[in-house]
């Protein structure tokens, strides 16, 4: 039985040798050299703890200990980042770049992106304000800063679009991708979103890369911001294919806007599961009409053929735009 066992081990190593040669797109050697995940994930932490200084990391934050807590905590992100990004610019060139060259851009990019950090923390600010005013159910921004899935997304979204136009590949996405699995609210990198941005609720929340966002919207549960068709595939690329919302929109639960020229204008106010692919002007209100509804009460047993004339399962929800 042993020596069965062993050469069926043996077998199974060989169609997965066999697979590795045939696929060779999905398997990593050598992966000290390739980007860990688990650190990008930390960065994000990290960062979090750096833009919400008090708020995260496990320490006690004091007045005279502000300057040692963010002087180490640079420090981490610089040694950390430095090696994330050389890794992914090693990655996207395919090692045949420069060593030295590599490892001189991912300290100056490094450098660049921690210098964004009061901007992103301004532009964030606006953020817990816009969320504070605009729930009824927030009881203080410490309630929106600790808990809010939408401020997560919103702050891993600017802290990675900072990098995306530094140009630094696969970490942005990387990053917002985890915010996605967390929050179930999909912001790409390459979105460009002003002040005061709030998501009430957020869950299945759609932003794709070429999306502009004014200042001032406000954005419900299942909205989708995104691209007519996919189908030109890599061509696309560069392409605006995404939505631009204009200053003091509201775009309401399941609304679907598509296209690179749909331009929603100031002021707009979006009706629930509204679908949109052209441009809505400034000041407008777009909505879907009312399903008609039936009210019938349980003692409403017979039809007026004299049959059983209970409500079936369908017939139980009713979905109101």
């Amino acid at each position: 039985m042993a020596g069965e066992h062993e050469e069926g081990i043996h077998k199974l190593v060989s169609l997965m040798m066999d697979s590795y040669h045939k696929e060779p797109d999905i398997i990593k050697i050598e992966t000290s050299k390739q980007i860990n995940k688990a650190i990008v994930l930390d960065i994000v932490e990290d960062l979090r703890s750096l833009v919400f200084a008090g708020f995260f990391g496990g320490k006690r934050l004091r007045e005279d200990g502000i300057e040692y807590f963010v002087g180490e905590l640079l420090e981490k992100l610089i040694y950390n980042m430095e090696r994330q990004i050389r890794r992914a610019l090693r990655t996207e060139s395919g090692g045949e770049r420069d060593e030295s060259e590599v490892a001189e851009e991912a300290a100056c990019t490094t450098h660049k992106f921690l210098k964004t950090i009061p901007k992103v923390r301004r532009l964030l600010s606006t953020d817990v304000d816009a969320s504070f005013d605009g729930d009824p159910a927030a009881s203080s921004k410490d309630e929106i800063i600790l808990s809010y899935p939408g401020i997560y997304a919103i702050m891993v979204s600017r802290l990675a679009h900072e990098l995306y136009l530094l140009d630094v590949p696969l970490i942005p996405r990387m990053m917002t991708e985890h915010a996605h699995s967390l929050t179930g609210i999909d912001i790409h990198p390459g979105a460009t979103i002003g002040h005061h941005f709030f998501l009430d609720h957020g869950t299945g929340i759609v932003v794709g890369e070429t999306t502009i966002i004014g200042n001032y919207v406000k954005i419900y549960q299942g909205v989708t911001l995104g691209a007519l068709s996919t189908k030109g595939g890599r061509l696309l690329s560069n392409v605006k294919r995404h939505p631009t919302i204009e200053d003091n929109v509201t775009i309401y639960s399941g609304a679907s806007i598509f296209g690179g020229d749909t331009v929603i204008g100031e002021g707009v106010v979006i009706g629930s599961n509204a679908f949109i692919t052209k441009s809505v002007a400034e000041k407008t209100r777009v909505s879907v009409k009312d399903p008609e509804l039936q009210f019938r009460s349980d003692e409403e047993k017979l039809d007026e053929k004299g049959q059983n004339n209970e409500f079936t399962q369908d017939e139980l929800w009713y979905y109101v735009i």
